[in-house]
């Protein structure tokens, strides 16, 4: 291999274990603008050994590597793909973000006539790049992906992009697991929390309680340790699955991937989330980082010194290292449970410089429950009226607590009014063990009732119509307005002054789609139960869901509500979303936005890709237990049916 040839590798991304591997043919080659025949590529879709932590462990490769080859493409050329399954089961590769024809986007059962690629067989892709920018490739079948069957595209653009660079990288993110991903479903299944942690237990109630600087405080922790134990939930159940080993294009922190550079060059890196479970907060001390794309799609530059990406999300930033030190780039999981890192460095074969200590843990309040769970009674897009299924719509046991009187204050980001907290009742304390919390002086938790420690059920709470219930002050524990969060702003733990990313600062560069109203509202609940670890759309799964129709030209406009704890980064396949943060036409194009905890977006929809396409959050177990619909976009209809 050629010095040109192997730079231009590691430009793309690929370190030396990738390079063992053979390449895809063509796949790095320069096609010209409008060439008539198509380029072809072929994928192996294989079982293999990894050792990726240290232990042999069995995994699920593409062309015998993870991540799968780079897919080079040029914008406005033709390319066929053929994928040869050698795995024993079913398998099928989805384009990420690519528009394309629906038969070709890769989704079993969903996608026009496509119904998978059966052991031992081959199927051909064949589609035109109608796009340019980063995107990536996964197995859209059972767990898959987290095993190993995932990759990039870069599509280079037919004209020159607006901003200019002197090396270009790919920077995959992914986070990998010995265990067998079924394995980690049927653990969630028994115990949702399994993974986590962190948890609160009685010995930390213990000690917060032998802390607490007065009887009003003690009143307190007790007060919130029974409100969460009432809907059997944790706030430090950040993220489902822990236990994860973070990757930077198939390297352990460790094994410190490498992007060269010489002083004063622009560098692109263009981030990918390929992790099944897990947010990054990405940041690169001693640099400041200009984003210029969005989802492949250009947009205003804007610099920021942190930012935050979803499972399945793409962000290219362009850095300018002024001197030759080694820097490090830093993606911390949200939920703080560890770092994929890599180097900016002048040279190759520098060690790792030292991880930090990981910044504070994230906690949930009361306000990331969100308000008003029951239906709103908007359009659901369904051809037949749908009723949520039982066990979906609350997603926790709230013990009676009646969240439709609570209204936020006026001229909040979600237009909803948050009054006071009536209704709430904690007469059910059942398996809340506080026998070990004997001999504690609660003498000054006025108003509660201790006498029956062993199932609380003497505690009284009385009606929560004031500041105090039952001598309980709602207000001190972190929900007295229930003010909604701002679904748009991420908070990354970062200093004060920190320029932090949101799609707020998402201006697209040149606006597909003119400004016009919605022809119609529909509702999007993102609902579940976590204790049973099902999740859903609109209180049904999946496999009890009707499909989502909208119509060829219209423009729909879809309201997220999240009536959950977690995150659910929503993906809709085949047409863009433009989310309404107030930009007007310059409104970014993503193909995933990311819905926080507790919050209500407005999601505007272009229909005009006809077929079957698939709608699902993008945290791989919430897909598979449920988070998913078929969105199909049809003919409008006549005069005549309406």
């Amino acid at each position: 291999m050629t010095n040109s040839k192997l730079s231009r590798r590691r430009a793309l991304g690929l370190g030396a274990a990738a390079l063992a591997f053979p390449a895809v043919p063509g796949a790095l080659a320069q096609p010209a603008i409008g060439r008539a025949i198509p380029r072809e590529f072929n994928l192996t879709l294989s079982h293999v050994t990894a050792n990726i932590t240290g232990r042999r462990r069995p995994a699920m490769a593409i062309n015998g590597q993870i991540p799968g080859p780079v897919l080079h493409f040029r914008e406005g050329e033709e390319v066929v793909i053929n994928v040869t399954n050698r795995l024993r089961e079913h398998t099928s590769i989805h384009w990420h973000g690519l528009i394309l024809p629906s038969g070709q986007d890769g989704v079993p059962g969903i996608s026009d006539g496509f119904q998978g690629i059966d052991a031992g067989g081959t199927h051909q892709y064949r589609f035109p790049l109608v796009q340019a920018g980063t995107y990536w490739y996964h197995s859209h079948s059972g767990l898959q992906e987290q095993s190993g069957i995932y990759g990039s595209i870069v599509i280079d653009p037919a004209t020159p992009e607006p901003f200019g660079y002197d090396r270009d990288y790919i920077i995959q993110l992914s986070d990998w697991t010995d265990e067998t991903p079924s394995h980690i479903i049927a653990n969630l299944k028994r115990d949702p929390g399994y993974y986590n942690y962190n948890k609160r237990t009685l010995a930390s109630l213990i000690s917060e309680l032998r802390r607490a600087p007065d009887g009003a405080t003690r009143s307190t922790i007790v007060s919130d340790r029974i409100m969460w134990g009432d809907m059997r939930m944790d706030p430090t159940d950040i993220e489902d699955v822990g236990g994860y080993t973070y990757l930077v294009n198939g390297h352990t922190p460790a094994q410190n991937f490498t992007s060269l550079f010489r002083p004063g060059e622009t560098v692109r890196l263009r981030f990918i989330n390929s992790g099944a479970m897990t947010h990054f907060d990405v940041r690169i001390p001693g640099l400041e980082m200009t984003v210029v794309q969005a989802h492949g799609n250009n947009v205003r530059p804007v610099t920021v010194d942190e930012f935050r990406i979803a499972p399945a999300e793409t962000f290219d930033v362009l850095v300018r290292p002024r001197d030759g030190r080694q820097y490090q780039v830093l993606a911390e999981t949200m939920g703080r449970q560890g770092f994929a890192q890599f180097s900016l460095a002048t040279q190759e074969g520098l060690p790792a410089l030292p991880l930090p200590p990981h910044r504070p843990r994230p906690v949930l309040t009361m306000a990331d429950m969100g308000m008003n769970y029951g239906p709103s009674g908007l359009d659901r897009g369904t051809p037949m009226p749908e009723v949520d299924a039982p066990g979906h719509v609350a997603p926790m046991d709230m013990g009676g607590m009646d969240h439709s009187a609570m209204k936020a204050p006026a001229g909040s980001s979600q237009d909803m009014q948050h009054g006071s907290t009536g209704g709430m009742n904690h007469g059910s304390m059942a398996g809340m063990d506080h026998s070990a919390m004997a001999g504690m002086d609660h003498s000054s938790m006025a108003g509660m009732n201790h006498g029956a420690m062993g199932g609380m059920a003497g505690m009284n709470h009385g009606p929560a119509g004031g500041a105090a219930a039952g001598g309980m002050d709602h207000a001190a524990m972190g929900h007295g307005s229930m003010a909604m969060p701002d679904p748009l702003v991420n908070n990354v733990g970062a200093p004060p002054g920190a320029r932090v990313l949101s799609y707020r600062d998402l201006r697209a560069a040149k606006p597909l789609y003119p400004v016009r109203e919605p022809t119609r509202i529909i509702e999007i609940r993102l609902t579940g139960n976590m204790e049973r670890y099902i999740w859903s759309i609109n209180g049904n799964s999946f496999s009890k869901a009707q499909p989502i129709q909208l119509h060829l030209g219209e423009r729909a406009r879809f309201r997220f509500v999240n009536e959950t704890m977690m995150n659910h980064p929503m993906h809709l396949h085949g047409v863009w979303m433009m989310p309404q943060v107030g930009n007007g036409a310059e409104n970014p194009l993503l193909h995933t936005v990311n819905i926080k905890p507790g919050t209500r977006l407005d999601v505007d929809i272009e229909a005009d890709a006809p077929g079957g396409w698939a709608f699902h959050c993008h945290m791989l177990y919430h897909m598979e237990t449920g988070m998913m619909r078929k969105v199909e976009i049809v003919a409008p209809r006549t005069a005549a049916a309406r």
